[in-house]
C-alpha cells in the first residue's frame, strides 16, 4: 500500500518516489500547497477506492499521515 501511495504522490511532484518516506512532511518537505494536497486526493481515493475528505487530506502533515486515513477510511459504495 505504501509504495502505491508514493508512486501517486510522486507523480504530482519533480523528485523521484524512492527519496519518499513515511516521515515526508508534504508542506515542509515536498512544498504542497492544500489545493495540491485535495488535487491528489482524488488520485488516492480513486486508487484505493476509499473516501477522504478534505479536512483530513489537508489536516494530513506527512505521508504517513495519510497512509493511516486510507487504512482507517471507509470504502466506497
Amino acid at each position: 500500500m505504501f509504495e502505491r501511495l508514493k508512486a501517486i504522490i510522486a507523480e504530482y511532484l519533480p523528485k523521484d518516489a524512492q527519496e519518499i518516506t513515511l516521515e515526508t512532511d508534504f508542506r515542509g518537505d515536498l512544498g504542497l500547497t492544500s489545493l495540491e494536497l485535495v488535487d491528489m486526493s482524488v488520485a488516492i481515493e480513486e486508487e484505493f477506492g476509499v473516501t477522504i475528505s478534505e479536512l483530513e487530506i489537508v489536516t494530513g502533515k506527512t505521508v504517513g499521515d495519510v497512509l493511516i486515513l486510507i487504512k482507517n477510511s471507509k470504502t466506497k459504495k
